[in-house]
């Protein structure tokens, strides 16, 4: 009988040592180290219609290499087809991750009953019938869609070998293993063998694989950080299961921008696509409430409005509270001393409650100015005109700075009925604005005296 071969590996960063030890060198986290099986057997390979066991990989000279565009299925989910960069390419490996319950199955499921291409949906952590419930759910009739409950990457193999779908869905990858890792499923070395085995098959046979996967407490796919640099695209879907939006970024691609964002609205039919975000981010109000301000922002190429909501009351304990739901609470800190400092604002005895509406998180710098407006809207409880928005950030010394591709911004304000803008005097535009006031602003207390 051969020796039993074990390995130790940390199980947040995928670092192997050969014995244990209490804290991990490269991640400097504490008892992440476990032990694992690492008995290896023979490997055998699949064989997919060619024998690619004695290919062998030559030199080519860069200019001699084939630089044609990359060939794409084209899904009829536009705003997935957004965030891919344009479709998702043959061969391909993608990761998508996001918190449980969030619908990240309801989305992939979703894909696989609408495109026109066959597809094999295996799933480690669903019955067929549970699969079939969310299918009837979503879109009844689908004659491409196959459903697959298996978590052995050898069957699914065998599967693919009869079947030969055009498109391969694994929900999840922590589900799966491999005869030639004795570990237990969802480890490191099993998550590692069985996405290399994956990748191994999608590059042989130009079938693209779409993953999902798990994450963590901290909000990072789970398993070896290893496993996003192995694949070619992360894909993130994010949201408040509270609220009806989900929304979907990549954090890595190497088929397109890392920039675009997808935005669903979460359904009892399933997942809809939402082309204008801006009606539906911002609240329609038939009177003016204090502490509201409209935004302009950017994300990726795709041009926002949000509402930002502020809430300024006297601290009723001895430290006033800061707190901001969908933005930075440090840079809550540095506008407020900005306000204080440079416009006179006395808001320090004063709790300050900062909200992005509709549950999605905002990290552009453009909507400093409107955040400065809430504040002082609710703090002065004079209610600004609902047609009136900000697109600019703050600066320490309380100058109002330029935002980039400020055309965008103030073209999708124009179009959707806003008359007046507030941007920096530094901004320079381009196109001809015939429809919507543009004030230029340079410093802070330029905006105070709209209260």
């Amino acid at each position: 009988m051969a020796k039993v071969k074990t390995t130790f590996f940390c199980q947040n960063c995928g670092t192997q040592y050969s014995k244990w030890q209490g804290q991990c060198t490269a991640c400097k986290e504490w008892n992440t180290i476990a032990e694992e099986i690492l008995q290896k057997s023979e490997k055998k390979t699949y064989n997919l219609g060619s024998d690619t066991s004695n290919r062998v990989s030559k030199p080519l000279k860069i200019n001699e290499i084939d630089g044609s565009t990359e060939s794409r299925i084209q899904l009829k989910d536009h705003e997935f087809n957004r965030v891919l960069g344009g479709g998702l390419v043959n061969g391909s490996l993608v990761l998508l991750g996001g918190e449980p319950g969030i619908g990240k199955s309801t989305l992939l499921l979703q894909m696989a009953l609408s495109i026109n291409k066959k597809v094999l949906y295996v799933s480690g952590e669903e019955s067929q019938k549970q699969i079939k419930m969310r299918a009837d759910r979503i879109s009844p009739d689908s004659n491409n869609c196959y459903i697959l409950t298996e978590t052995k990457t050898q069957n699914i193999f065998k599967q693919i070998q009869d079947l030969a779908p055009e498109l391969l869905i694994i929900d999840s990858i922590q589900t799966l293993h491999t005869d030639y890792i004795e570990s237990s499923a969802g480890s490191i070395s099993q998550v590692k063998e069985c996405t290399a085995e994956l990748i191994k098959f999608a590059k042989e046979t130009s079938i693209p694989v779409i993953l999902i996967g798990h994450i963590t407490k901290d909000g990072n796919i789970a398993g070896p950080k290893i496993l996003e640099h192995m694949v070619d695209t992360v894909l993130q879907f994010e949201g408040d299961r509270n609220h009806v939006f989900r929304i979907l970024r990549a954090h890595k691609n190497r088929f397109g921008s890392t920039n675009e964002l997808g935005i669903y609205e979460m359904q009892g039919s399933g997942l809809r696509e939402v082309s204008n975000p801006s009606e539906l981010l911002i609240s329609q109000k038939d009177e003016g409430l204090s502490g509201n301000a409209i935004a302009a922002t950017l994300e990726g190429l795709r041009p926002l409005l949000i509402e930002v909501q502020a809430l300024v009351s006297t601290a009723v304990y001895g430290t006033p509270q800061r707190s901001a739901t969908g933005f930075n609470a440090k840079r809550l800190n540095m506008l407020l001393a900005v306000l204080e400092k440079r416009a006179g604002f006395k808001l320090a005895a004063k709790d300050v409650f900062i909200n992005i509406t509709g549950g999605i998180t905002i990290d552009d710098p453009a909507i400093d100015l409107a955040v400065i407006a809430a504040i002082l809207s609710s703090n002065e409880d004079n209610a600004l005109p609902n047609d009136h928005c900000f697109a600019a950030e703050i600066g320490l010394s309380g100058e109002i700075r330029p935002v980039t591709r400020i055309d965008q911004r103030i073209l999708e304000a124009e179009k959707l009925g806003f008359s007046k803008i507030f941007i920096s005097k530094q901004n320079k535009i381009s196109t001809t604005i015939k429809g919507i006031e543009v004030v230029l602003i340079s410093k802070i207390e330029d905006i105070t005296e709209l209260f």
